[in-house]
């Protein structure tokens, strides 16, 4: 009996030790908003908005991220408070996916997809047989391949749209090599390839301009305009939250409109 009573004593005295310690764990400073960020130009927009956010009593951290996976898993843990560097179809996506809760809450600007010269400089010039790279992940590779067919270079299934995949293409009178290639590997994909279709924000990374650099540009009056608007996304139950409707307030403002026109050069594109 006194083991048993010993026992049980040292259980309760372990549970009491666990809620003592869960009890003192650190709570989200309120006025503190901690967002995850791809380098450029998310991050970049985001140090835009630091002083207007201290003007409205909070301290906005900006955390850099190189992927498009980790920040969306920070935010669902709560590492994050937000996250900027995606659109909402890679957003819903990645929740069917990974069975998250994130949520979007402000529409702020459009990247144009650009198709860039590899080793082949113009579209006419495309031998039968020549590589292009696309991104490999779900949306932007639909995307991709909608801008292919934009060009003429290929046609895809009716009404596949956004969902489409290589596997969807209908007609490839040139017999292209459609390579796909994460997303981040494209620009240095270059040298390699006969043209690559980049990502907005890794296309203004390695230095490349849409409207200076790309041979076929993304319509800006395309459904992908829209469709394609970079999300400013929380978990679910943090949108109504001080700190999160401030940076709305901050990212589609003036100073941030004329800082992206002025900066990108139409790059990118408020949708504000």
């Amino acid at each position: 009996m006194k083991k048993r009573i010993i026992a049980l004593t040292a259980l309760m005295l372990a549970l009491l030790c666990v809620l003592s310690i869960v009890g003192c764990e650190p709570k989200r400073d309120p006025n503190t908003l901690r967002v995850g960020a791809s380098i450029t130009p998310h991050a970049e927009i985001l140090e835009v908005c630091k002083p207007i956010m201290a003007e409205k009593g909070f301290t906005l951290e900006i955390i850099e991220y190189t992927d498009y996976v980790q920040p969306n898993k920070n935010v669902e843990d709560g590492e994050l408070d937000a996250n900027y560097f995606q659109h909402k179809p890679y957003m819903d996506n990645f929740n069917e996916e990974n069975k998250t809760h994130l949520v979007s809450v402000a529409a702020v600007h459009y990247e144009p997809f650009g198709l860039y010269p590899g080793k082949t400089k113009a579209i006419k010039s495309l031998k039968d047989g020549a590589t292009i790279a696309i991104p490999n992940d779900g949306t932007n590779e639909a995307r991709a391949l909608m801008l292919l067919e934009q060009e003429g270079l290929i046609k895809l299934k009716a009404d596949v749209g956004f969902t489409a995949t290589v596997l969807d293409i209908a007609e490839n009178p040139k017999k292209l090599d459609i390579k796909e290639v994460e997303a981040a590997q494209l620009a240095r994909s270059l040298a390699d390839v006969d043209m690559a279709v980049i990502n907005g924000n890794y296309a203004i990374q390695a230095g490349l301009n849409v409207a200076k650099d790309a041979i076929a540009i993304e319509s800006q009056d395309s459904s992908a305009a829209v469709t394609y608007a970079n999300i400013l996304c929380v978990k679910e139950g943090m949108e109504n939250d001080a700190a999160v409707l401030a940076l709305i307030e901050c990212l589609t403002s003036e100073e941030v409109k004329t800082f992206i026109n002025d900066t990108y050069a139409g790059s990118v594109v408020p949708m504000f």
